[in-house]
C-alpha cells in the first residue's frame, strides 16, 4: 500500500512527536520530516516533496499564514493547519483556511490522554480530505470507526402531513470542508429581504464565534452563533455552534431554533443531518435545502427527507466544491432538485426575496 507523505512544521517539540507517533500509526500516511519553524520546513518541502503538511499558525521567524500564503502562491498543496483552540487561535485558523488551507485539527496537549484516539481518527480524517481534496489519486482505504450514530439517536422520526399556520420560508444549509469560504462567499452579497437562514458548518467548540463575527462583518445580513431558543428571523443568519446539534422548532407561527448536545451523528456534532430532518420535520415545503462542499455524506438522507416533506433543495456543483462528497451522495440519494456553482445559487437565492 502507497503511503503518502507528511511533514510537519510547529515550533513545539512536544506536538511534532505527538503528531509524529499518531500519523506514523495510520495505514496510509507517513511522517518524513519534522520542522521546528517555517524556514527549514520550506527546505523540507523542497527535498522530500510531501503529499501533505501539517502547519501551526503561530511560530517564531515566521509566522504561519505569512508561510501558507507564500506556499500557495509558489508551490500550491494540501495543508492541515494545527491550532489550539483558542479565540485568537481560532481567528488565525479560519485566515487560514480562507488562504487555502484545506481543514484544520485542534493542538494536541499533554491532557489528551484520554481522547488520543478520537484525536488520531480526526487527524486521518482530515488528511484524508486533504489529498482527496487537492491531488487526483485513488481513493484511500475505507476509515473504520468503533461507533457510528444515527440521526435517530438525537432526533426521532414522525410521520403525518405538517399543519401549516404560515408560508414563511427557511433557508437551512449544511457544509463540511470547504465551506468556511464558501459560505463567505455565499452570503457576502445576499440582499437583508431573504428568509431567514440556518446554518451547520462542520466545526469544533471554540471556532463557531469567530466564524460567526467574521461572517456578520462580511455580510449584509446579521450572522450570529445560534442560542437556544432564537426566532428566526428575516435578514438573519444563524450558525450551529461548534459541538452542539442545531433544531429547528415551530411554535404557532413562529420559527426558532433549540441547541442540543445529542451523540455525533455521522462523526459530526453539528450535524447536517439532524438540522435537515428538523426542517423536514417542521417545515415541510417552507424550506429550501442547500448542500455545499464536504466530504462524507452527512446531510444527504436529512436532504432526502426534506424532499419527501416538499422542500425545494440545491446542491453545489462538483466543479465550484473543494470537495464533492456531500452533495455528490445528496444527489446519488434522490433529495437534490438543482445542482448550481456556488455563484449561482446565490443567485438563485434571490428568487426568494419577500
Amino acid at each position: 500500500m502507497k503511503k503518502y507523505k507528511v511533514v510537519i512544521i510547529d515550533d513545539s517539540a512536544m506536538v511534532r512527536t505527538v503528531l509524529a507517533d499518531l500519523i506514523n500509526g495510520l495505514d496510509n500516511f507517513e511522517v518524513v520530516a519534522t520542522a521546528s519553524d517555517p524556514h527549514i520546513g520550506a527546505d523540507k518541502i523542497v527535498q522530500h516533496q510531501p503529499d501533505v503538511i501539517t502547519l501551526d499558525v503561530e511560530m517564531p521567524k515566521m509566522d504561519g499564514l505569512t508561510f501558507l500564503e507564500k506556499l500557495m502562491r509558489l508551490r500550491p498543496m494540501p495543508v492541515v493547519v494545527i491550532s489550539s483552540l483558542t479565540q485568537h487561535n481560532s481567528d488565525l485558523a479560519l485566515k487560514a483556511l480562507d488562504l487555502g488551507a484545506v481543514d484544520y485539527v485542534p493542538k494536541p496537549t499533554t491532557a489528551l490522554k484520554d481522547s488520543i484516539a478520537a484525536l488520531r481518527e480526526e487527524i486521518k480524517i482530515k488528511l484524508e480530505t486533504a489529498v482527496v481534496s487537492k491531488v487526483k489519486r485513488p481513493k484511500l482505504t475505507k476509515i473504520e470507526v468503533d461507533k457510528k450514530y444515527s440521526t435517530d439517536n438525537v432526533l426521532g422520526q414522525k410521520s403525518g402531513r405538517i399543519n401549516f399556520l404560515t408560508t414563511d420560508k427557511v433557508i437551512v444549509i449544511g457544509a463540511s470542508t470547504g465551506g468556511t469560504v464558501a459560505l463567505a462567499n455565499l452570503l457576502k452579497d445576499l440582499p437583508t429581504n431573504l428568509p431567514g437562514i440556518v446554518v451547520v458548518q462542520h466545526m469544533p467548540p471554540g471556532f463557531t464565534t469567530s466564524f460567526a463575527n467574521r461572517l456578520n462583518n462580511e455580510s449584509n445580513l446579521m450572522v450570529k452563533e445560534a442560542a437556544n431558543d432564537d426566532t428566526i428571523l428575516s435578514g438573519q443568519v444563524l450558525l450551529a455552534p461548534g459541538g452542539k446539534h442545531l433544531i429547528i422548532n415551530r411554535s404557532g407561527t413562529r420559527y426558532f431554533v433549540n441547541i442540543n448536545d445529542g451523540v455525533p451523528v455521522n462523526r459530526h456534532k453539528p450535524s447536517v443531518d439532524v438540522l435537515f430532518r428538523s426542517a423536514a420535520q417542521t417545515l415541510g415545503p417552507n424550506a429550501v435545502g442547500i448542500i455545499l462542499t464536504g466530504m462524507g455524506d452527512d446531510g444527504a438522507s436529512g436532504m432526502k427527507e426534506m424532499k419527501d416533506a416538499g422542500s425545494f433543495n440545491l446542491a453545489q456543483s462538483e466543479e465550484s466544491c473543494v470537495v464533492f462528497g456531500m452533495p455528490k451522495v445528496a444527489i446519488e440519494k434522490g433529495g437534490v432538485d438543482e445542482v448550481l456553482s456556488l455563484e449561482a445559487i446565490g443567485k438563485y437565492l434571490l428568487k426568494y426575496k419577500i
